[in-house]
């Protein structure tokens, strides 16, 4: 299998909002806010949902890969409910090996509210739900090592059990890449991701925001200075300025496509990780990966959600 994705399991809901929906519910918009159930179903109770994804970050990802003719899987916490079975039905319908076994548990499968404001701006609020819940058990070790590549996400990563299954799926492969997800992942676990872009991972994504909170800058030149200084591959999204990939002493840069129709920049970093990935396992240049990425993440912004078909 050219990569196996590990992350948060979550039914993407998708719904249109007004701006004044964001401020009502004090919501700060192209941000991600973990939510308890109550308040998710509160939120989705004044709303008319327009699609029902199996998503999650890396799942998004996973998917972009498998539409590019590759043999990928996922492993991801669901329970044995409406939603569970839902989600491993849309993973299949993707051609996508789903390795894990649902069982009834205690706490629901996750959810994510996906709010999109007319400025195609995405706002979400996740109820992880039993998503955040994965543990070292649930990681299936052969198909781990029969893998070229490990993908994994910051979201998913918090002390205790899931940390454990990182370091579990981390142990048992050949090659890792992560994405640094989210500027409050970053804020919030900084020296633990520090300590993985350092020292476990082979790959790293982030937008621009993200790296330069990682290594506490606000001059992107250090972040070319602190890539070439640890040896690892960053690839960094960087919005109108397109996307730069550091690999040691090279540094390959790919501008962004100009005049694109944007309806909803859901999945935006997930694709162009897809296009990325699919690049490097195939042994394309770090140009042409570049390139793959910046094109699935164009296609992407065009539609609404983070599915291309």
């Amino acid at each position: 299998m050219k990569v196996i994705g590990i992350g948060n399991a979550i039914v993407d809901v998708i719904c249109k909002v007004e701006e004044n929906f964001l401020t009502n519910n004090k919501l700060t918009k192209s941000t991600m806010k973990l939510v308890d159930e109550s308040e998710f179903k509160k939120l989705l109770s004044n709303l008319r949902i327009e699609e029902t994804v199996s998503g999650g970050s890396v799942a998004n990802s996973i998917v972009g890969l498998s539409q590019l003719g590759n043999k990928v899987g996922f492993i991801g916490k669901v329970s044995d409910d409406e939603l569970g079975a839902k989600y491993e039905v849309g993973l299949k319908k993707e051609k996508v090996k789903y390795f894990y076994s649902k069982k009834k548990e205690a706490i629901p499968t996750g959810t994510c509210l996906i709010l999109i404001t007319p400025d195609s701006e995405r706002t979400m609020c996740t109820f992880l739900g039993t998503a955040g819940k994965i543990n070292e058990n649930d990681i299936d070790v052969n198909s781990v090592k029969n893998s070229d590549l490990v993908f994994l996400e910051g979201y998913l990563w918090d002390e205790g059990e899931p940390k454990k299954a990182f370091e579990k799926a981390i142990e048992n492969s050949d090659q890792v890449a992560m994405s640094l997800s989210d500027l409050f992942c970053v804020e919030r676990h900084k020296p633990h991701f520090l300590n993985l872009v350092k020292n476990k991972l082979h790959i790293a994504f982030a937008n621009e925001q993200e790296i330069m909170s990682l290594i506490d800058t606000r001059d992107f030149n250090n972040v070319i200075e602190f890539s070439k200084k640890i040896k690892k591959l960053l690839v960094i999204t960087r919005g109108e300025k397109g996307a730069i990939a550091i690999k040691g002493d090279e540094i390959v840069e790919c501008k962004a496509q100009k005049n694109l129709k944007i309806k909803d920049l859901t999945g935006a970093g997930d694709l162009f990780a897809a296009g990325f990935l699919h690049g490097h396992v195939n042994n394309l240049s770090l140009k042409e990966s570049l390139n793959k990425g910046t094109e699935m993440s164009s296609k992407i912004i065009q539609k609404i959600g983070a599915r291309l078909n």
